[in-house]
């Protein structure tokens, strides 16, 4: 049976929820980039390869977000399946069994990539030589996913889900971006598997591939963006900044004395004072306030409703919406929505021996591969003035830092860290010379 794009339908995986990504708390697929969520953005990617019939799996928590962005959204029939709890790829599937009916592609929208990956892989499943397709991407360092063994077809012969570093069967891993002829056979095949971990999609194509169904490994070379961990958010920052056009809003207004070099997307009512430098590419999003001699530049995103205040540096860094900044520098950092700096508050970027940024993850300690990383910062925080943030540190939601504190280790949620007094008080027996001070005075006026 050959393909259709215009019958196929693409499922979305939206149930699940992100277990590495503190202190980020939003779905991953519901941040915003370039003032809409990234699920909208995958929507009209989908739609860009020819694809018009959408199932959207969601969970109890985010079904109202989806179905908002779906409202939203055209030229496009959305379904909606409901997965109560987040037990994997398999049990999504089977919570929207109803709506898997002839050829359709599944999808994780938590990975950025262009519309060439549907188009590489629908072209494939035209020629309707196997079972199910796999799209396939060579790494050059450890992904912590799964790995795909293939012979020298390129047919499947094994999935090795998240193997040890080290342990890797070779550099092929698997996008998540899978087309299926017959969805009812696989999920037969889903209903057979005993495992105790949380592969049982995995298990249930290589059931498949040990039963004598083909399944096509389609290499896949172009844009991909996985985001697993916070720092993942940087590149996907980064291809959005790419590949939008300058455009700054009528409604925007910039200060003669203000500069702009580069690509600078500047959203309605967006204010710009005077000295300040915007060097792109650069987002500012809808009625944020650029104060007096800031610098924002280095692919920068800034969201809406925030004020960078006077004479704070934002270099690389992912900015929410209603965040609040004075005289700060923001190097290489994430914050989440509703966060404000105090003034002389530094996000520091750089260890002093220039090595890579390390951060806990779980029981593992997982290399960032950045050199420069600053603060990732949850949603709600507070950090007092004169604070000190070290490079990859994380903050937790609703977190405070009180002034002057160096924060060398990661801060959990709805903590409150305070600074402990050193000082001691004691009479003075200290004469000032005031003759010291007329004397300075009269060159002053000199």
């Amino acid at each position: 049976m050959k393909s259709s794009r215009s019958s196929m339908k693409a499922v979305f995986l939206c149930g699940g929820r992100g277990k590495r990504m503190f202190p980020i708390a939003e779905d991953k697929f519901l941040l915003d980039f370039l003032g809409r969520p990234l699920l909208e953005h995958q929507i009209e990617t989908a739609r860009a390869a020819g694809l018009s019939q959408l199932v959207i799996i969601a969970n109890p928590e985010n079904k109202a977000k989806i179905e908002e962005i779906a409202r939203r959204t055209t030229g496009v029939k959305i379904d909606f399946a409901l997965q109560k709890e987040s037990s994997g790829i398999a049990d999504a599937l089977k919570s929207a069994e109803p709506f898997l009916h002839g050829q359709l592609l599944v999808v994780n929208p938590n990975d950025v990539f262009s519309s060439s990956a549907y188009i590489k892989l629908m072209a494939e499943a035209e020629r309707a030589t196997a079972s199910s397709y796999v799209l396939g991407y060579r790494v050059q360092k450890y992904f912590p996913g799964g790995y795909l063994e293939v012979n020298s077809e390129n047919e499947l012969l094994h999935i090795v889900e998240k193997p040890n570093p080290g342990e890797e069967p070779g550099n092929l891993v698997n996008i998540l971006i899978h087309c299926h002829s017959n969805p009812e056979e696989l999920l037969r095949y889903i209903e057979s598997v005993q495992t105790t971990r949380d592969d049982v999609y995995e298990c249930a194509l290589d059931s498949m591939v040990k039963a004598g169904h083909r399944i096509k490994v389609v290499p896949y070379d172009d844009f991909w963006a996985p985001i697993k961990y916070p720092w993942h958010i940087f590149k996907v920052m980064e291809y959005f900044l790419d590949n939008a056009q300058p455009s700054i809003a009528p409604s925007a207004r910039i200060s003669e004395k203000a500069t702009i070099e580069g690509k600078a997307i500047l959203g309605d009512n967006v204010k710009i004072l005077e000295n300040a430098v915007i060097r792109g590419p650069v987002y500012i999003g809808a009625n944020s306030v650029i104060g007096n001699n800031v610098l924002v530049r280095g692919y920068s995103h800034i969201g809406a409703n925030s004020v960078i205040g006077y004479s704070t540096e934002v270099k690389h860094s992912y900015i929410g919406d209603n965040c609040w900044f004075h005289s700060n520098y923001v190097g290489d950092s994430i914050i989440d929505d509703d966060c404000s700096l105090g003034a002389g508050t530094v996000l520091a970027n750089f260890r002093l021996d220039e090595g890579n940024i390390r951060m806990q993850v779980g029981a593992r300690l997982v290399d960032t591969g950045y050199d420069k990383l600053g603060a990732i910062v949850g949603r709600g925080c507070r950090i007092g003035v004169n604070a000190s943030v070290m490079p990859g540190i994380r903050v937790g939601p609703g977190s405070l830092v009180g002034p002057q504190i160096c924060l060398r280790q990661d801060l959990g949620a709805d903590k409150l860290a305070l600074p402990v007094s050193r000082y001691r008080v004691r009479d003075s027996k200290i004469i000032l010379d005031e003759g010291k001070r007329r004397e300075l005075l009269d060159k002053l006026k000199g």
